[in-house]
C-alpha cells in the first residue's frame, strides 16, 4: 500500500495493530508505531487505543505506560484500554489506581471501564474496592448492563462473598446465558448439587444453553464421577448440535475419562471433525488417568506424525505418562521432541522434564537440565529438590535448599514439605532439626501441611517429644490433618493412652474425623492387639459419623484381624468389602497366615496375590515360610524352586542408623 503511494489512515493502522496483537508480533507492531508517529496518526484516539492494547497484550506494559503518558487529550477509550492492559498482565493494583485517577479527573466511565475495574478487584481479592465500584455502577447509567452485573457476580464469588453474589444475581432484571453460566460455574467448582436445579431454572426462564454451559456441566459430572447425569446432558447437547464444538468435546473427554470410560472418550475424539491440540491433550490426560500408558504414547505419536504443533501442556501430559524405569527410552525421545520444538527455554516444560527424570531415578540427568537453565523460578527449584528427595539424596536436597535461599528466593510450603518427607523416610533426625529451623525462620510454621510434615518427621526419627511440642504450637489452628498426624505418631510409638487423648481433644474441638483419622486409630489398635476396640471403632464410622469406610480403612480392618489371628474374620472382610482386594491387603493377610500357621488360608491368599502381581516376591516368600514353620520342607523347596524358575529375586532387607 505504501509502495503504491497511498498514505494509511487510522483504520489501516488500527487493522495492522490488531493483526500484530493477534500474532504477538512486537517487532512489526513497533515499526507500525514509528510510521504512525511520522504520519501524525497518533493524534487519533482509535490508533492510540490499538497501540496501547498491542503493547499490553504482548506483555510490554512499561512501553504502553509511556505511550499513555504522552497522550495529550485522553478519551474514555484510551483509559479503558490502559486499565484492561494492566488487568491482562496481572497488574491489578495499577488498574485500580488508574480507575481512581480517572474518577478524580471527572471522566465519565462506561461499562468497559467497570468491567476492567472489577477484573482488577477479582485478581487482588479486594472486597472493599469492589464494593466501591459496585456503588459507582449503581449511580451510573450502566447499572442495568448484564455484562457489568455478570462481572460483579463473578467478583463477589471470587472474593468469597457468596451471599452478595446471589443477591446481585437475584436483583438482575435481565439475565442472559452468561449470567446463568457464571452461577453454574461457581456451584460446579464447589461440586454443589444445586447445579442441576440452576440449570432447570435457566431452561424454565426460556434461555437455551450454549457451548460454555455444556462445558461446565460435563466437567461438573466428571468431578462427581456421575456417568448417568453426564449421559442425560450429553443427549441434550447432541440434540442441540453442540457435541462437535471443540470446548464441549474436550469437556466430554474429561467426563468419560474421569468416569473410567476412556474407550467412549476415544470414540468421540475420533468422530469430531476438528481436533485441536487441546483435544489431543485432553485425550492423553484421560488415558493417563486410567492407566492406559500405551494408548497415551500411541496417541502422542499420531499427534507428532500429523504435523500439528504441540504445546507445553502436551509435553507435560506425555511426560506424566512415563512414570516407570521401563519408559526411560521413551522419556529421552520426548526430551528430543522438546529440543526440536524449542521448549527448552520454557521453565514450565523443564520442570516437568526434571520431574520425569527424577521418577526414573536419573538424578544426574536432572542436574544437567537444571544447570542449563538461565533463570530459575521456584517451580524448577521445587522439581530439582523433589527429585533429589525421591532419589534418597537428602543431604544434597538440603544443600540445594541453602543455595535457593542464598539466591535470594524464599522456599514455599511444597519444597519444605518435600524435604521433610524425605527426612522422615530415612529417619534423618539432624536434618529434620535443620529444616525445622528454616521453617520457623521463613514463617511457614503456621502452614498446616508443613507443620504436619514436621510432626511426622520427628515421630519417624523417634523424637516423639519434639512432635508433641510442634503439635502444641500448631493446634490453635485446629485442623483435622494435624490431629491425624499426631494420632499416627503416638500409634507408631505404641502410646495408646496419648493417642486416645488426642482423639478426645479432636472431638472437643468440634472437628469431624476424616478417613485418615480412622486409619490411624484402627492401625494403632491393630498393633496393640485391641481387636474388639478396633472393630467397635470401625462400626462407628457409619453408625455414628455417617461416613462410608474407604478402601484404606477396610485394609486396616483386614490387618487388625490378620495380625491378631482372627483370619476367618479377615477372610470374610476380603470377600464382602465393596472394593476389589489389592496386593498390599493380600500381603497383610498372608503375613497373618504365616504368623499364626494357617496353611490352607495361606495357599489361598498366595494364589490370589500371584494372580494380581505374578512377579511379586512376597507371595512366594511368605508361603515358603508357612511351609517351613510347620516342617513341610519339601513343599517349601517347591515354592523356592517355582520362584527361581520365574526368575523372581527376593528383595534384600536392610536397616540403618544415624550416627
Amino acid at each position: 500500500m505504501i509502495e503504491n503511494g497511498f498514505r494509511p489512515n487510522e483504520f489501516a493502522f488500527g487493522s495492522v495493530l490488531r493483526g500484530c496483537t493477534s500474532l504477538e508480533d512486537i517487532k512489526f507492531g513497533s515499526s507500525a508505531h514509528c510510521l504512525a508517529l511520522k504520519n501524525g496518526s497518533l493524534d487519533n484516539h482509535f490508533v492510540i487505543s490499538s497501540l496501547l492494547y498491542m503493547y499490553a497484550k504482548c506483555g510490554y506494559v512499561e512501553t504502553a505506560e509511556r505511550v499513555f503518558e504522552c497522550i495529550k487529550d485522553c478519551d474514555v477509550g484510551c483509559w479503558n484500554t490502559m486499565i484492561e492492559g494492566y488487568a491482562l498482565n496481572g497488574y491489578s493494583y495499577e488498574a485500580l489506581r488508574l480507575v481512581s485517577s480517572m474518577n478524580k479527573k471527572g471522566m465519565v466511565m462506561d461499562h468497559l471501564t467497570f468491567i476492567s475495574a472489577i477484573k482488577g478487584c477479582s485478581s487482588l481479592g479486594d472486597l472493599n474496592f469492589g464494593r466501591q465500584i459496585h456503588a459507582m455502577i449503581i449511580q451510573s447509567e450502566v447499572k442495568l448492563s448484564s455484562s457489568v452485573m455478570n462481572s460483579l457476580v463473578d467478583m463477589y464469588f471470587k472474593v468469597g462473598e457468596k451471599v452478595s453474589a446471589l443477591k446481585v444475581f437475584s436483583q438482575m432484571h435481565e439475565k442472559d446465558v452468561a449470567s446463568w453460566n457464571t452461577m453454574l460455574s461457581e456451584f460446579a467448582h464447589n461440586e454443589d448439587a444445586m447445579v442441576v436445579d440452576l440449570f432447570t431454572r435457566m431452561l424454565r426462564a426460556g434461555l437455551y444453553p450454549n457451548r460454555i454451559t455444556f462445558s461446565i456441566l460435563f466437567r461438573f459430572c466428571g468431578s462427581l464421577v456421575d456417568l448417568s447425569l453426564g449421559f442425560q446432558f450429553y443427549c441434550l447437547a447432541y440434540h442441540l448440535g453442540f457435541t462437535d464444538e471443540p470446548i464441549v468435546a474436550n469437556s466430554l473427554f474429561n467426563l468419560f475419562s474421569k468416569c473410567g470410560k476412556p474407550d467412549i472418550a476415544n470414540s468421540i475424539f475420533t468422530g469430531i471433525p476438528r481436533q485441536s491440540v487441546t483435544s489431543w491433550n485432553e485425550m492423553i490426560m484421560g488415558f493417563n488417568l486410567n492407566g492406559c500408558t500405551m494408548e497415551a504414547l500411541e496417541l502422542f505419536a499420531n499427534l507428532w506424525k500429523s504435523g500439528m504443533k504441540v504445546d507445553e501442556c502436551t509435553i507435560r501430559s506425555i511426560l506424566g505418562t512415563c512414570t516407570g524405569v521401563e519408559h526411560i527410552a521413551v522419556g529421552r525421545q520426548i526430551h528430543g521432541v522438546i529440543i526440536k520444538s524449542g521448549f527448552c527455554s520454557q521453565n514450565f516444560v523443564c520442570s516437568s522434564l526434571i520431574n520425569a527424570y527424577g521418577r526414573f531415578g536419573l538424578v544426574e540427568d536432572c542436574f544437567i537440565i537444571f544447570r542449563g537453565i538461565e533463570r530459575l523460578d521456584l517451580a524448577l527449584w521445587e522439581a530439582m529438590i523433589s527429585s533429589l528427595v525421591r532419589g534418597g539424596c537428602i543431604n544434597q536436597s538440603l544443600d540445594l535448599l541453602k543455595s535457593l535461599i542464598k539466591d535470594g528466593q524464599k522456599p514455599d510450603e511444597f519444597i519444605l514439605g518435600s524435604i521433610l518427607n524425605g527426612c522422615a523416610d530415612v529417619a534423618a533426625h539432624t536434618q529434620t532439626k535443620s529444616v525445622h529451623s528454616i521453617v520457623i525462620k521463613t514463617g511457614f510454621g503456621v502452614d498446616l501441611c508443613v507443620a504436619s510434615a514436621v510432626i511426622d518427621a520427628y515421630a519417624k526419627c523417634g523424637d516423639i517429644a519434639s512432635s508433641r511440642i510442634v503439635f502444641n504450637q500448631s493446634v490453635r489452628y485446629a485442623d483435622c490433618v494435624l490431629f491425624n498426624t499426631m494420632i499416627m505418631a503416638y500409634a507408631r510409638h505404641g502410646l495408646v493412652t496419648e493417642a486416645i487423648a488426642v482423639l478426645e481433644e479432636m472431638k472437643r474441638s468440634n472437628l469431624q474425623p476424616s478417613h485418615s483419622t480412622f486409619v490411624s486409630v484402627i492401625s494403632m489398635r491393630s498393633h496393640l492387639g485391641l481387636v474388639e476396640q478396633g472393630q467397635n471403632f470401625f462400626d462407628t464410622i457409619s453408625s455414628v459419623y455417617g461416613m462410608v469406610p474407604s478402601a484404606g480403612i477396610y485394609g486396616c480392618l483386614v490387618d487388625l484381624f490378620s495380625r491378631n489371628g482372627y483370619l476367618e474374620k479377615a477372610k470374610c472382610v476380603l470377600e464382602t468389602m465393596p472394593f476389589a482386594p489389592w496386593p498390599a491387603v493380600w500381603r497383610s493377610f498372608l503375613s497373618g497366615c504365616r504368623t499364626h500357621g494357617k496353611r490352607e488360608l495361606g495357599e489361598w491368599a498366595s494364589k490370589q496375590l500371584l494372580e494380581l502381581v505374578p512377579e511379586n516376591d512376597a507371595a512366594y516368600t511368605l508361603l515358603s515360610k508357612i511351609y517351613s514353620d510347620e516342617g513341610s520342607w519339601e513343599d517349601a523347596a517347591k515354592v523356592r524352586l517355582a520362584m527361581n524358575e520365574s526368575e523372581i529375586l527376593k528383595k534384600r532387607g536392610y536397616s540403618w542408623m544415624e550416627l
